[in-house]
């Protein structure tokens, strides 16, 4: 064997065959012979036909260089879809929340009437104010209770049983409150509210505008809602009282289709409520309710 030299390739002979990478599939080499190092040893390579390992071409073909030509599962859909991607799901979800609801608010107005109409309890009502400040450490409890603790609201029947009794303990408080207006006042707010909770709930689900994402704005409207009350306590003030009622009003409604649109979802909504939290969702309306209840109440025996 003659022994070659070449400089550009570190004194060895000739160069192996190029590998092109187009080249995929069975391909035909007619071989090569070429000297290793300075020695006598030569490695020769038989002429004959060799398979691409890299990436054959029903592999290609098929979406990839997988080991078995079949593509991976797509889990970007999975991850995507919400918790309400399953209609049925989100169907019961709001029947839970509304039956709930609806439970609430009629052991609130049965224990307001009683108030209202039974004498006894009326004039015990007025000569304990007592009651009504305690029925509002109880309830301000129970909530803290109902939104911290997601183990108790999730969990049946320790959810129901502590719902209950913060349905009962508000309705206590806001017949205690009743009692200091006239029973026609308290009816036709009674009534207002009933209106003005369709109405919006009717818009919350017909309108394509989102107020899910308005939360932080809402969270300042509140803040400053709260230091117009405390203004309105300094200056004691007929007209800013109504104002404060109105302006409470306006709030009270934009948190209650704010939590409607939580709890229907769907895909023109940024956020939405898990179908977990049923209890949750009907304890943040029926706090919307009785708060739009409380203002309109003020508001109408303020201007009567």
């Amino acid at each position: 064997m003659e022994q070659t030299k070449d400089s550009n390739n570190g004194g060895y002979g000739a160069n192996p065959p190029p590998y092109n990478p187009q080249d995929y599939g069975h391909s035909s080499y007619t071989g090569m012979s070429y000297q290793v190092g300075n020695g006598n040893v030569a490695v020769v390579s038989p002429p004959g036909n060799y398979d691409n390992m890299v990436q054959p071409e029903e592999l290609t073909a098929a979406g990839g260089n997988q080991q078995y030509g079949h593509a991976p599962p797509d889990y970007s859909q999975g991850i995507e879809d919400s918790s309400f991607s399953d209609a049925a799901i989100r169907r019961g979800f709001i029947r839970k929340v509304y039956l709930t609801l609806m439970i609430q608010l009629l052991v609130t107005v049965g224990i307001i009437c009683t108030f209202l109409y039974w004498y006894d309890l009326r004039r015990w009502t007025w000569e304990n104010f007592w009651f009504t400040y305690s029925m509002m450490g109880v309830t301000i409890v129970l909530i803290v209770v109902l939104s911290c603790c997601d183990n108790i609201r999730r969990r049946v029947p320790l959810n129901f049983i502590a719902l209950g009794l913060f349905t009962v303990a508000e309705g206590l408080m806001l017949g205690s409150v009743a009692v200091y207006f006239e029973a026609e006042a308290v009816l036709w707010a009674v009534g207002a509210t009933a209106l003005v909770s369709f109405a919006l709930t009717l818009f919350a689900m017909q309108s394509k505008w989102d107020f899910t994402g308005a939360n932080g704005s809402l969270w300042v409207f509140a803040w400053t809602i709260f230091s117009f009350a405390m203004l309105c306590a300094i200056l004691r003030s007929q007209y800013l009282y109504i104002l404060y009622a109105c302006l409470g009003t306006l709030l009270f409604s934009l948190y209650l289709v704010f939590d409607t649109q939580l709890i229907l979802g769907g895909k023109h909504r940024k956020y939405e409520v898990s179908p977990e939290e049923y209890v949750f969702a009907a304890l943040n309306l029926y706090l919307d309710i009785v708060s739009l209840f409380l203002l309109l109440l003020q508001l109408i025996r303020l201007c009567r």
